[in-house]
């Protein structure tokens, strides 16, 4: 103990240049303090600054403690692994599973305390990971109530529910001895690394995941597409790559608009399939992915509530198929219903795909061509690990049999009948197979003459010698054919693929159609949509009874105007007091052009303008203020302007015409062109009764300064 604390000591005085350790103080250097006018000056302190100042342990121990943190949950819980697809609960489960499986079904609580021994987490998270794993169909095979995708009912406790691994995963994705392992997190078991998995599984199963300054979201693919696919990767030319063209495919089955998928980094527009049947009814008998029938019902009801869908009744009859019953409103256009249930509910979403997984436990982002060409590459190694082990099987027992024919045959057990001692057994047995070497494929080993000397008596007879000839026969032709298969890997995958293919191709076909369809426009759907009413006692508004002055949307903003001149730009009022001064009410437009004249301090003025840019619900002029009076406001630009004044003494103009194409289309908040300071009795784009048309002739043309 004094030896360590002295060398510790010794560390301590290395690093920081420190006094000497007690028990060698007398022999420490003695070093001399600078007299105090030789010091540095001291510079004074400028304040902290935290991105170049340096940092105490605190700060070390914060960032050392959140690296581990994020690395844990990139690589230990969110992001699935690209040598076998499978996020490291998911790859407990299935490892337990194996352990466990013996053919029949397994209580899934018996699975989840196995899968404890390997996940340091709670029961709970490994029973909801094998439930969606059983409900993605091609690892684990339910029996009992593991919920239902179609309408989002959870399954039953784990208790209650059964599980077993599928011939597909049982036969697929396990070898113990290509298998890597390490120990558990508490080091009493061993577990897989990755499992030698010879499906392209992320891309079949799919995957979601959030973690630490990223997230995974890789859609689902078809098993038999994909294998088709890799096919055409083995049998493309190194010169010219194959271009491949995989899309989703979801159980829930619906439409689907891969436009803008870029290979798995783009993203994916969903619709419900939807008949139209007989009396007005609509029934919708798929959902999009990430939806289920109750959320679609609640958003259908939703936008029925809002007058945006034309349905008057809804009946769900989903069991194993969706089956949800839309009787429309009498009178409504089955086209136009199934538009409005596209736009307003959801009957239509989007998927975000963005693939990022862990390669060699590193997170990097990929495409769907690049993963598929890396299963490609880990299938090409697992068949070629599983022929050199299946070859080394048959050499050994090539070689037994060999042995024991030789050894049977040629009477060699005789030859220990006068042995005395365990070493000369040996040395009778080694002397007796020497002569036969040349007819084995390796030496001859101790554990070879072990062997031999177990060979039952029984054996020595005529009837089993001929069936050992026989045996090594198959052997060795079997042995060909693995020699064979190696020197043709490729062939062999291809054969391997296409005996999938056939096997599964009718278990798993394509759920989701894939087409093209134009987003719907939501705003001529509901151009009509609201009514804006006007009653007798000055108010606007939907929920006004009344004239209809304007139909519109909800999506629309409404520009409002009083003869003042003051204008407001708002959404669709319920109901809105504007008195008898309202002079217009339409939807709003921010590039329309106006053509207004208004009086102002008994100056009349003109101005061609556009609205342009308005904060929602704020008060604005177009004229000079609350005291202005607004004479005239024309869409466009009219061909003239018709003014007749007032009777007045000395007068000598009574009417006159005014061309507003001679003055530019300004700001709103501009004055406008002084048009006359006389007093207007009548004003309009077109002459009226009240226009002089006699005196046309001599009436000059308006100036506008």
């Amino acid at each position: 103990m004094a030896d360590k604390k002295k060398d510790n000591e010794m560390e301590l005085f290395e690093e920081n240049k420190a006094v000497p350790p007690a028990d060698e103080e007398a022999t420490a250097p003695v070093v001399e303090e600078p007299a105090e006018e030789e010091l540095p000056p001291v510079e004074e302190k400028k304040g902290f600054d935290p991105l170049h100042a340096e940092h105490g342990p605190l700060n070390q121990m914060v960032r050392t403690n959140f690296l581990e943190y994020a690395t844990y949950v990139i690589c230990d819980r969110a992001i699935p692994a690209l040598e076998d697809g499978l996020k490291p609960v998911q790859r407990r489960i299935m490892h337990a599973l194996k352990e466990k499986d013996d053919g029949r079904f397994i209580k899934v609580a018996n699975i989840v305390g196995h899968t404890m021994q390997y996940h340091p987490h709670g029961d709970a998270s490994i029973a909801d990971a094998l439930v969606t794993l059983t409900n993605k169909r091609y690892l684990i095979e339910g029996q009992g109530n593991f919920g239902n995708i179609f309408t989002g009912d959870r399954a039953a406790a784990s208790r209650y529910i059964e599980c077993r691994l599928t011939p597909l995963a049982r036969n697929e994705i396990f070898n113990k001895d290509l298998t890597e392992w390490i120990a558990s997190y508490d080091g009493r078991n061993k577990e897989p690394v990755s499992l030698p998995c010879k499906l392209p599984l992320m891309l079949m199963l799919g995957a979601d995941g959030i973690a630490v300054g990223l997230s995974t979201s890789i859609l689902p693919h078809n098993f038999i597409e994909l294998l088709e696919a890799q096919i055409e990767i083995l049998r493309e030319k190194k010169r010219t790559p194959v271009e491949l063209n995989l899309l989703p495919d979801f159980q829930t089955g619906g439409l689907m608009d891969v436009s803008e998928y870029n290979k798995g980094n783009g993203k994916v527009k969903l619709r419900a399939k939807i008949e139209m049947r007989k009396n007005n009814r609509l029934v919708i008998t798929e959902v999009p992915h990430g939806t289920n029938t109750e959320s679609l019902t609640a958003s259908i009801e939703d936008a029925v509530k809002k007058k945006k869908v034309p349905v008057r009744a809804i009946d769900d009859f989903t069991a194993e198929k969706v089956e949800i019953e839309l009787t429309l409103t009498q009178g409504a256009s089955q086209e136009k219903a199934m538009e409005t249930l596209y736009a307003f509910t959801k009957c239509e979403t989007s998927v975000t795909s963005r693939l990022i997984c862990l390669r060699e436990n590193r997170p990097v982002e990929m495409t769907i061509d690049e993963v598929l060409r890396e299963n490609v590459q880990q299938l090409l190694r697992i068949l070629e690990g599983e022929l050199e082990l299946k070859k080394a099987k048959l050499l050994d027992d090539f070689h037994n049999k060999t042995l024991v024919q030789i050894f049977v045959e040629n009477r060699i057990y005789k030859k220990i009948e006068q042995c005395k001692t365990y070493e000369a057994v040996y040395k009778a047995i080694y002397k007796g197979l020497d002569p036969f070497k040349d007819q084995l494929k390796r030496e001859v080993v101790d554990d070879d003459i072990e062997m031999l000397l177990a060979v039952r008596i029984k054996r020595i007879s005529l009837f089993d010698i001929e069936k050992n000839r026989k045996d090594i026969e198959e052997i060795l032709a079997e042995l060909a054919q693995v020699e064979k298969d190696l020197n043709g890997l490729n062939g062999y995958t291809i054969r391997y693929i296409k005996r999938l293919i056939k096997e599964y191709k009718d278990q798993y076909p394509r759920c989701t159609e894939s087409t093209s369809f134009k987003e719907a426009d939501v705003r001529e759907l509901t151009a009509s949509e609201l009514q804006i009413k006007r009653d007798e006692n000055g108010y606007i508004g939907t929920n006004v009874k009344g004239e209809v002055i304007l139909e519109c949307s909800s999506l629309d903003k409404l520009l409002v105007i009083w003869t003042n001149g003051q204008y407001k730009v708002l959404q669709p009022p319920e109901k809105l007091f504007v008195d008898d001064s309202l002079e217009r009410c339409e939807i709003f437009d921010r590039d329309k052009e106006f053509t207004a004249v208004y009086t102002d301090a008994r100056i009349t003025y003109m101005k061609r303008f556009k609205i342009g840019g308005a904060i929602m619900n704020r008060e604005y002029y177009l004229s000079q203020g609350e005291k202005s009076k607004l004479q005239l406001l024309i869409d466009g630009t009219p061909e003239g302007i018709y003014v007749k004044y007032r009777p007045a003494k000395g007068q000598r103009i009574h009417q006159q015409r005014f061309n507003p194409a001679d003055i530019a289309v300004k700001g709103v908040k501009s004055r406008g062109n002084r048009m006359t300071t006389k007093s207007i009795k009548y004003i309009g784009a077109e002459p009226g009764r009240w226009w002089d048309q006699n005196d046309d002739g001599a009436i000059p043309e308006g100036v506008l300064l």
